[in-house]
């Protein structure tokens, strides 16, 4: 697959199955937990914060630019199992073991796929699978939304994309487990855009800030995939251009974690366990095969990798950086102070935080927060980092003893100074 794929594919299923993959484990009773688009009767009865409408707003630029859009969304289908009678009546059971493998009652899930524009609509079914000592029921609910996308000229050649997904289920309760079956589970939008370019909205160019900032995101987080020609609105928070580690073996359903470590516990597993895993459902039964048919090398290749060979760690007194296969120790360049909006910014200034990436929780948590200077540094690549730590952090005195979690590392252009 190619990266746009690849990263839909993670965000798809993140979370569709966390490990130890057993249906009994406590960590997978509650599923779907990404980008749910339930029903507005559910989300105003049940009153727990859930969304049956998203939004993403993103800037494109050209002279003419044609935008595509497309829904991708998991949705729930629930697998029951039976027993046929001798009358031929089906008797519904916990698991039945069919060709000497056991499946168990659970919820699978289907890809859909929705280009705009059209009828978001999914008609009620039932799939039965005949197998050795029973059947398979799987079963889907009806599903109704509307996918709306609008284009709004903001200047000449700037234009505002507003794509919208909203549910239209008549369905009402306060029963997730119900819920989730008439939603949009792991709701996404794949954007492309012809004859332009979208604008990055984690790190635009400073003519476009403005506009940027007003975009008004719901749920949904666009970002930039393999070019500018392409972005993914996730339920998830990335940053742009994300990639799939070439290392890693396929989906583990919690791209967030250590491959690694995931599959090493995951062999760890009795042989009970992974009868369970098995029987849990077909996906995870392909990711247990996977992992127990990886080599040597394949899980050798997964304890790391270096995709650039030079170390930045600003908070030591010297860089180590390669030189004709030699490591060398260099002495870091050091600056008595730097000018930020027409004030002087010194070892000991004042200053506010203002994170442009915003692309994780640290970025949104430091916003707007009172800082003060420790030090400031600059790269081999004359790139000038200011080391602060937080005027309301109680362990501030570890950040000044240069302390990880309590220094942080902004760019001049990140800070506002203080008279």
């Amino acid at each position: 697959m190619d990266a746009l794929e690849q990263i839909a594919a993670a965000v798809l299923y993140e979370g569709y199955v966390l490990w130890p993959y057993r249906r009994s484990a406590t960590k997978n009773q509650q599923r779907w937990t990404f980008g749910g688009v339930y029903p507005r009767g559910f989300v105003e009865s049940a009153a727990g914060g859930d969304a049956w409408r998203v939004q993403t707003q993103c800037l494109v630029t050209g002279s003419e630019p044609r935008v595509e859009v497309e829904l991708r969304f998991l949705q729930v289908v629930s697998r029951r199992v039976a027993r046929v009678c001798t009358d031929g009546r089906l008797e519904f059971v916990d698991e039945l073991t069919a060709g000497g493998q056991r499946v168990l009652a659970w919820d699978e899930a289907v890809e859909r796929r929705f280009a705009f524009p059209c009828n978001v609509t999914v008609i009620a079914g039932e799939q039965r699978e005949n197998v050795d000592g029973g059947v398979v029921v799987r079963a889907w609910q009806q599903l109704q939304g509307e996918l709306d996308v609008s284009v709004t000229e903001l200047q000449t050649g700037v234009r505002r994309v507003t794509a919208t997904l909203t549910n239209r289920s008549d369905w009402s309760g306060i029963e997730r487990d119900a819920a989730q079956r008439h939603g949009f589970m792991s709701a996404h939008l794949v954007l492309r855009v012809h004859d332009g370019a979208f604008v990055s909205m984690t790190d635009p160019p400073p003519p476009l800030k403005a506009d940027v900032d007003a975009c008004d995101n719901q749920g949904l987080w666009p970002v930039l995939v393999e070019n500018e020609r392409t972005m993914l609105a996730s339920p998830i928070i990335l940053y742009d251009f994300p990639q799939i580690a070439p290392e890693s073996p396929g989906l583990l359903f919690d791209s967030g974690e250590i491959d690694q470590l995931l599959i090493l516990n995951t062999l760890t597993l009795t042989d009970a366990e992974k009868a369970e895993v098995r029987a849990t459902d077909p996906r995870a039964r392909e990711l247990l095969d996977r992992a127990e048919a990886l080599s040597a090398e394949d899980l050798s290749r997964l304890h790391g990798a270096i995709r650039e060979f030079r170390v930045l760690r600003p908070e030591e007194d010297s860089w180590m950086t390669e030189v004709d296969g030699r490591l060398l120790q260099m002495e870091k360049p050091r600056l008595g102070s730097v000018m930020v909006n027409g004030l002087e910014v010194h070892t000991g200034s004042a200053v506010r935080l203002h994170p442009r990436g915003r692309a994780d929780v640290f970025d949104l948590a430091l916003d707007g927060k009172l800082a003060t200077v420790e030090a400031i540094e600059q790269d081999y690549d004359e790139r000038v980092h200011l080391a602060v730590t937080l005027a309301d952090d109680p362990g501030r005195d570890l950040g000044v003893a240069r302390m990880p979690g309590h220094r942080f590392f902004f760019s001049p252009e990140e800070v506002e100074p203080l008279e």
